[in-house]
């Protein structure tokens, strides 16, 4: 899998070896990979700070793994 990953460091802002990765689809972080490695709960959603949704600076974007790839997650909408 080859793309940036989210939260990264921009120096080194792709995947690792020996990591999992789902794809964001849709919303203000399309194509940014999601490390889900160590995820609680791969079949939850989560919400992700971002300061270029909707609400700005403070605000979340909300995604949910695919029903049928869970290697994707599709954007939800943003919250506060």
């Amino acid at each position: 899998m080859h793309g940036r990953v989210y939260g990264a460091d921009h120096g080194d802002p792709g995947p690792r070896a020996g990591r999992a990765y789902a794809q964001l689809v849709g919303g203000p972080l399309d194509g940014l990979l999601l490390d889900v490695t160590e995820a609680r709960d791969p079949g939850a959603g989560v919400a992700l700070p971002t300061e270029i949704g909707r609400y700005g600076p403070g605000g979340r974007s909300v995604y949910a793994p695919r029903p049928t790839d869970a290697r994707r997650f599709d954007w939800q909408g943003d919250i506060p």
